[in-house]
């Protein structure tokens, strides 16, 4: 039996701590760049039957995955009370009508506040997605130039026209507004 270790360096190892110590950590070192440099060892290879099986999804995946409007992803959209099955209830023998009105006189009069509520739905639906552009409203109002318009009236803000005048004046009467603050 040959010993393939060369016998001084057993009695070296042997009688020096101090050199056991560098030799271990040179193996240990010599070990770790090997391991770090060689091919990554994968796992258990798939069979054929392990890869066809479904994956089943997590809760997690599950719970934020659902659509609860899929179904009906339109109800809520602008203008979709048009587009649902809404009618007028009808007026039965044991059913409120005013007093001094006929039941086809309350009929006509509901009917005539159905289709004003209509109407009104209508001119509002067909006003969607109509906005004042913000480029116009600053070239118009002549932000875009000058500062001029911060002593205009109103100091060019637009304001939401109303049916009545709130401001307590009679007509005729001047303006006492200046645009200063």
């Amino acid at each position: 039996w040959t010993c393939p270790v060369p016998l001084r360096l057993v009695q070296l190892l042997r009688t020096n701590t101090q050199i056991n110590m560098k030799v271990v950590a040179f193996l240990f070192a010599t070990l770790t760049v090997v391991a770090a440099f060689a091919p990554a060892q994968h796992g258990r290879a798939q069979s054929i039957l392990a890869a066809a099986a479904p994956k089943k999804p997590t809760f997690f995946q599950t719970v934020f995955g659902m659509d609860l409007f899929a179904p009906v992803s339109k109800q809520n959209d602008y203008g979709a009370r048009g587009k649902k099955n809404l009618k007028m209830g009808t007026i039965g023998a044991n059913s409120y009508v005013p007093e001094g009105l006929s039941l086809a006189q309350y009929n006509k009069i509901r009917g005539q506040d159905k289709a004003k509520k209509d109407k009104n739905y209508q001119r509002n639906v067909s006003k969607a997605g109509k906005y004042q552009g913000y480029d116009e409203f600053y070239i118009k109002r002549g932000t875009d130039t000058s500062d001029a318009w911060i002593k205009t009236e109103g100091r060019g803000h637009t304001f939401a026209k109303t049916k009545f005048d709130f401001s307590g004046k009679k007509q005729g009467e001047d303006k006492n507004y200046d645009g200063g603050v």
